[in-house]
């Protein structure tokens, strides 16, 4: 019997689009046979869309939904933009945002919740990528929510309300007037969304990123020659900056490029005569991180031959 891991498991959904507990039983009941679970799958209706499952999904929709001080942003990927536009799959993205308020960040669980009108968003996915014709995937999940205060929602590039290319939740502690709270959290959204922070304060940056960002940092510095004492300030400097501009708190606002956030939100608290919190954000981004495939011939050309070619921005 071959062993049945993760990876297993995630290929096997990947290459049938099938849920993941689905998946799971089908490599139990076949002793971790690939081949023999793809097949089971289709016996049991379960990988209406083989053959679709090996082709990337990198596009699609972020969705988000707010009720009460709890906030859910979603991530559904499709192969291209166009079933973006599908009104089925923009329900789909829209219902499971709202799901995501109860399951919060566990993709799991939130592919075994039950989908209005019957099944699991697992199930109504794998149907959804039969009728539509499209690879799709639920890649990502998460939730905010605070105690006094306001979880504010925004998306850019939106196409529906609530779905977009990127999607951003802030959460806000405050027993301040809601109203003005969700002035400045929708203004807050909107800069996170510009500005791409990776951390809420520079002591919560990643640490492996800081350690990586310093020894580029240490090797430029050491080609200007100058002595051991000289370089090291010339690091400290330059990590002080990275920091600065990577932290959410510490980067100017994108309203006018001087107000630190951090002084965004004191000013704000003080007009509405109460503190403000800025507890956590989130920030999804359609396609971060995924591979797309090209199938672009002009582009394998000119990437063959050493051309360089213009990226869109997302």
């Amino acid at each position: 019997m071959a062993e049945i891991t993760a990876a297993t498991v995630k290929e096997l959904r990947e290459r049938t689009g099938a849920g993941m507990m689905d998946c799971k039983k089908a490599l139990a009941a076949k002793g971790g046979d690939m081949e023999a679970a793809i097949d089971w799958l289709r016996a049991k209706g379960l990988a209406a869309a083989r053959g679709k499952g090996d082709r990337v999904a990198a596009d699609g929709l972020v969705g988000v939904a707010v009720q009460g001080t709890i906030g859910a942003i979603v991530e559904v990927n499709s192969e291209t933009d166009f079933v973006a536009r599908n009104d089925q799959f923009q329900d789909f993205v829209r219902n499971v945002a709202q799901l995501a308020l109860a399951t919060g960040n566990d993709v799991e669980e939130l592919g075994r919740a039950q989908y209005p009108g019957g099944g699991t968003v697992a199930e109504t996915l794998t149907s959804n990528i039969a009728t539509i014709g499209e690879n799709q995937s639920l890649r990502r999940a998460a939730r905010l929510e605070v105690d006094e205060g306001v979880v504010v929602s925004y998306t850019h590039n939106a196409v529906a309300p609530g779905l977009g290319k990127i999607g951003v939740l802030v959460a806000l502690e405050s027993g301040a007037d809601k109203g003005g709270l969700e002035a400045l959290g929708k203004q807050l959204a909107m800069h996170i969304a510009a500005a791409n922070p990776l951390a809420l304060s520079g002591e919560e940056l990643d640490a492996d990123l800081v350690e990586r960002e310093r020894g580029i940092a240490l090797e430029k510095a050491k080609e200007s020659g100058k002595p051991a004492e000289i370089v090291e300030k010339m690091v400290e400097g330059a990590m002080a900056k990275f920091r600065k501009e990577n932290a959410l708190l510490s980067q100017l606002f994108v309203m006018d490029n001087k107000t630190k956030i951090a002084d965004v939100i004191a000013a704000e608290a003080k007009t509405l005569g109460a503190d403000v919190t800025l507890k956590a954000y989130v920030r999804f981004q359609l396609g971060e991180g995924i591979e797309k495939k090209v199938d672009d011939f002009a582009a394998e050309v000119a990437a063959a031959s050493g051309v360089g070619r213009a990226e869109p921005v997302a």
